[in-house]
């Protein structure tokens, strides 16, 4: 016997995997793909959200999906755990040194902004940033990615840099490389190449890991002229060590 299908589950259905397409999505936007009306999609999202397989974000009120997802199957293209797990690290640490925060995690050649703190932040030298790609050869989320991830991995990644369109990837010779990799870990941390623009802020970042893995990059922008000597610029570096140290921590707890 052939039923018809239930109209609630295949919209419901449509809205979630609309949602899992990655980054943080409107109801507008859920709308214009799926063809579902707004209070509909309204009352499909209160559901999924009450099931827990989606989030809404409090500062842009976007939803996203949580790590839950992957319990409809064995793949996963929604936000991971490190980035649900360091979201309230980033807040606490942007009310602390007011400066904004990113996480980010790898997207081929560059790693993507996932989560922002820019909206909190009152001197943030950018506007927006939520899904901006940045490279792993010039900037500093990229590099904190590049730098520390396993020598095998960091293989794979060079030859994907040297096929890349992005030229902060693809331009950098092979001394370059290997001396920004050396630099980098002997700092414990990542920065921006000085040579790009906007040369008026600077952003220091430093990988989270999972024993040698990378799972994401976390890190601060700022404007240059606004630290006052070298003392502000170690205060970021040590609360962004000791937030990612704590990030890490959590991570480890069943």
């Amino acid at each position: 016997m052939t039923f018809a299908p239930v109209q609630a589950v295949t919209k419901a259905l449509a809205v979630l995997a609309t949602v899992n397409q990655g980054g943080l999505v409107s109801v507008k936007e859920i709308h214009s793909r799926t063809g579902i009306p707004k209070p509909t999609v309204v009352r499909l999202l209160q559901t999924l959200i009450a099931a827990g397989y989606v989030n809404q974000d409090e500062k842009t009120r976007g939803y996203h999906v949580t790590s839950a997802i992957a319990n409809l199957s064995s793949g996963f293209h929604g936000a991971p755990k490190v980035i649900e797990v360091a979201r309230s690290f980033a807040d606490r640490l942007t009310k602390e040194i007011l400066w904004p925060c990113a996480i980010c995690t790898l997207d081929i050649d560059a790693v993507v902004i996932n989560y922002s703190t820019i909206p909190d932040s009152p001197i943030s030298p950018f506007h927006a940033s939520l899904g901006r790609r940045l490279s792993l050869g010039g900037r500093a989320l990229g590099r904190a990615y590049l730098c520390f991830c396993p020598p095998e991995e960091q293989r794979i990644l060079r030859d994907v840099m040297r096929a890349s369109k992005d030229p902060e990837n693809s331009q950098i010779g092979d001394s370059t490389f290997e001396r920004m990799i050396s630099r980098t870990r002997a700092k414990g941390f990542a920065e921006r190449n000085p040579e790009l623009e906007p040369r008026s802020s600077g952003t220091i970042a430093f990988p989270i890991r999972s024993g040698e893995r990378v799972l994401a990059t976390f890190g601060v922008t700022y404007f240059r002229s606004a630290l006052r000597g070298n003392q502000n610029r170690k205060t970021i570096i040590e609360a962004l060590r000791e937030t990612v140290t704590a990030i890490e921590a959590q991570l480890q707890t069943p």
